[in-house]
């Protein structure tokens, strides 16, 4: 059964490829967000499910990758070889000047000090020209590399989902790797991992800028898919739902992360569709955190947990 497991994301990709032709524009572009959601949430997994770091200043990364795309575009467009790596790059800059002075303190210090770091970089972005200030700043034209053109919606599918096929993957072998065990030391016992002689300050570091970038990643796919940016992407409400997703999903779980993003957002739809639930539509922030609520009350471990209490193997 475990072995199995192991597939299914593999299954999954190739059945979203499989259909990609045959949804409507709808559709593709709601499977498309949800792509990037779950690449924003992978990236925050890595830091509070694999290192045992709660961040509520992700969404700075987020954000200053989308806006990176779109300022590194210009009015003639850009080459995604240029952009891609500018986004994630920038990201990852800031997540290292961030970790290296957040990563100093712990617990709710820790998690203070991420927020008051993504509020700087909102403010700089909302308050000045450079992002054009609240209403943000357009994209004239979409990032393309030969016939990898974002313009085009199923160009734009397959490559989102070749770049969530690819985070995946890479956090995976993490997990499986010295590094990786070396962080789930660290959330375990850091203490006992210090002692041991292991550089915990390098490691914590090492697997910030690793999230940060790949936030960049997300924040360069969602600039990419709305040709807008805006100072919303960095707000801290963006960094608690990118928070909620994963402990939706299941903490501690890769599959978790990325089933917390497609349970979130379709949550979403669902609850501020009025053809749907009617006149509670218009109240759907509240519906939403008493939905919320209700799945983590009742399944403590995420949705993931559903499998393990069908299988003590079930989840991975």
């Amino acid at each position: 059964m475990q072995r199995i497991s192991h597939f299914i994301p593999l299954l999954c990709a190739i059945a979203l490829g499989l259909l990609g032709p045959m949804l409507s524009p709808y559709l593709s572009d709601l499977v498309v967000k949800v792509m990037i959601l779950s690449i924003f949430a992978l990236s925050l997994e890595l830091l509070v499910g694999m290192t045992g770091l709660v961040s509520l200043g992700h969404a700075a990364f987020y954000g200053i990758g989308a806006y990176a795309t779109v300022l590194g575009s210009g009015k003639e467009g850009g080459s995604i070889a240029f952009l891609l790596p500018l986004a994630m790059g920038c990201a990852a800059a800031y997540a290292l000047v961030v970790g290296a002075l957040s990563l100093r303190t712990r617990g709710v210090y820790f998690i203070m000090v991420t927020l008051a770091f993504a509020q700087m970089a909102f403010f700089v972005f909302h308050d000045t020209a450079l992002g054009g200030g609240s209403d943000g700043i357009y994209m004239y034209i979409r990032p393309a590399l030969g016939a990898l053109d974002m313009e085009n919606r199923f160009v734009q599918f397959y490559f989102v989902l070749a770049a969530l096929a690819g985070t995946y993957g890479f956090l995976a072998l993490i997990r499986r790797s010295r590094f990786g065990a070396a962080l789930a030391g660290i959330r375990v016992n850091e203490q006992r991992m210090r002692a041991a002689g292991f550089p915990v300050y390098g490691y914590k570091l090492a697997a910030f800028v690793i999230a940060g970038a790949l936030a960049g990643l997300a924040g360069f796919l969602v600039a990419s898919r709305d040709g807008v940016v805006n100072p919303e992407l960095l707000a801290w409400h963006n960094s608690g739902e990118v928070l909620l997703m994963i402990i939706l999903g299941g903490l501690g779980h890769l599959r978790g992360a990325v089933i917390g993003a497609v349970a979130f957002t379709l949550l979403k739809e669902l609850l501020s569709t009025h053809a749907i639930v009617g006149p509670l539509a218009d109240h759907w922030q509240l519906t939403l955190g008493l939905a919320i609520i209700a799945f983590v009350a009742l399944l403590p471990k995420g949705i993931i947990g559903i499998a393990s209490r069908i299988s003590p193997k079930g989840a991975a």
